[in-house]
């Protein structure tokens, strides 16, 4: 560890602190002492220096101020900071920054909730919890999609032999729809498709009136 410090130490381009008389900075001593003490953000490498200025300070005095700031911060990650050492060089670790610091852009603007995410917070009902895309077929002993190509969803579509629902028979001979029976589950699981489909472009026609109602106001 003190073969790491002197290594840091010696790539530090900060002379040894300077009494704010002295002109010579290359004569100054590492070791600063000022009446009020320094606070740090080390991890900001911020130093704050509460000690007050003269009413008309000269170059050298300012100089001579900076290099003390700037030598303190050293002196206290050297003491605080834990260094490492490897092939790639000496490195320092700092502590979490302490003082906020202003933003760049503003806060993005809060998204505008949809119908169904109003209505469920309403009602209490919460998200499923994600599964994964495969779920374990009974009958063939086998993992198999829950949607897509052989998914789950598409069950009985591809049967020979399918139960009729007595109910719907009866609303398809009143709207005289006389299709076949073997793609009924393929017709309705693609209107479900599109109802949802509807209802995403439904939500997001109001989601551009309301952002155009307030880019306006």
């Amino acid at each position: 560890m003190a073969q790491a410090l002197d290594a840091l130490e010696a790539s530090l381009p900060i002379a040894p602190t300077a009494h704010h008389g002295d002109t010579d900075l290359s004569k100054s001593s590492v070791t600063v002492t000022k009446p009020i003490p320094y606070s740090f953000d080390l991890g900001n490498l911020l130093v704050n220096d509460p000690n007050p200025l003269p009413p008309h300070p000269s170059d050298a005095h300012l100089s001579a101020t900076a290099r003390d700031c700037a030598q303190a911060l050293i002196n206290q990650l050297l003491t605080t900071c834990p260094i490492t050492s490897s092939v790639d060089g000496v490195h320092m670790t700092l502590p979490p920054p302490t003082t906020p610091l202003p933003r760049e852009k503003p806060l993005p603007a809060v998204k505008e909730k949809t119908k169904w995410e109003k209505f469920a917070e309403k009602k209490g009902i919460k998200d499923k919890k994600k599964e994964g895309k495969m779920v374990f077929d009974e009958e063939t002993q086998e993992w198999v999609p829950k949607w897509g190509y052989k998914g789950r969803n598409k069950e009985g579509e591809q049967d020979w032999i399918v139960e009729i629902d007595e109910r719907k028979e009866k609303k398809k001979e009143g709207k005289g729809d006389d299709g076949g029976i073997g793609g009924e589950g393929r017709r309705e699981r693609k209107e479900k498709v599109r109802r949802n489909e509807r209802k995403q472009r439904a939500n997001e026609r109001r989601g551009r009136k309301k952002e155009d109602g307030a880019v306006g106001m």
